[in-house]
């Protein structure tokens, strides 16, 4: 309501039981010409095997919807539901670009000058060297249309600063990115170091990617818990706490990023955004406001484009 209320241009299709999401609607005033409900009968548990749950239920509201972005009668998906649903749904039902080994997840995580997306962060936990210079790819044109970075910096996510640093992906990704002249590589990037912004992307595969986003946002909480706390504590904290309460919570808004949309599963033939179950209403609008963007940027055509050129020199 609130993505429709603001933006004239998106048409929302909600899909799921009817009857569940029209009560919800009463409640609200908004253009009515712009959400839709498409009816779907099941629901994909999160605990529910996600192969199973993707063929099994397919008047799920995931299947139904993915279904419809392969149709083109919607343009973008975003979902908070079965994390692993989403990824299943997204290879079989929507599609793979040609050329694309494996989809990534790519959120953006605030950082002193500004966010870097995180890719991958939860779709590929035994990735390839392959793998991590195609994500690099797409996390490069990403960054480029919709974050307007011309010539945005790759880092690898690395124990260390040197080369000769890391595990054995590691150490076998780094020479491969630097040979790719599609992208701007800076090396590598220790984790201590990514708050303060020194790469537009930040490569990994997702078993590190995951760790670190989660940790990224239990000690954002924990911060802002401790702070609280701390404000409350006696009556000069607690006068001098509604002195700066406004500038400390503009701040930690900031690097909360919830205004940045989801995680889109870059390399697919449509654009699916995973947004948390526990999402609140700011991080649901600007997941669609996100979507808008990034098919009016024509994001997946740039990315299908770089691919198939790529296996084009390769034929050749």
């Amino acid at each position: 309501v609130e993505a429709v209320r603001k933006r004239k241009d998106i048409k929302v299709l909600l899909t799921g039981k009817e009857d569940v999401i029209r009560k919800e609607l009463s409640a609200y005033t908004y253009p009515e010409e712009q959400i839709e409900i498409v009816n779907a009968t099941e629901v994909i548990e999160t605990a529910e095997p996600p192969v199973k749950a993707i063929r099994g239920k397919k008047d799920s509201s995931i299947v139904v919807a993915m279904k419809m972005v392969k149709k083109g009668e919607a343009d973008a998906f975003v979902s908070a539901g079965s994390s692993g649903a989403v990824l299943v749904g997204g290879q079989v039902l929507v599609g793979r670009i040609k050329g694309v080994e494996r989809p990534p997840l790519a959120p953006l995580i605030p950082t002193l000058k500004g966010v870097s997306l995180l890719i991958d962060c939860g779709a590929n936990v035994d990735a390839r060297p392959s793998h991590l210079v195609q994500f690099a790819k797409m996390g490069s044109i990403y960054m480029k249309n919709i974050e307007g970075i011309e010539n945005p910096r790759v880092g690898i996510i690395n124990i260390g600063a040197e080369d000769e640093k890391g595990n054995e992906l590691v150490k076998s990704t780094i020479p491969l990115l630097r040979e790719c002249k599609d992208i701007n590589f800076i090396g590598s990037v220790e984790s201590r170091d990514i708050p303060n912004g020194p790469a537009d992307v930040l490569v990994c595969e997702a078993f590190v990617g995951n760790v670190l986003l989660k940790f990224f946002e239990g000690l954002g909480k924990m911060f802002m818990a401790e702070i609280k706390d701390t404000l409350k504590s006696s009556v000069k904290t607690k006068i001098g706490g509604a002195l700066i309460y406004k500038p400390i919570k503009k701040t930690f808004k900031r690097y909360m990023a919830d205004d940045k949309g989801g995680a889109p599963l870059l390399g697919l033939k449509g654009l699916v955004v995973k947004i948390h179950g526990n999402s609140k209403d700011t991080e649901v609008r600007s997941a669609i406001e996100q979507c808008r963007n990034f098919v009016k940027k024509d994001v997946t055509n740039q990315i299908i484009r770089t691919f198939v050129e790529e296996e084009n020199k390769g034929e050749n």
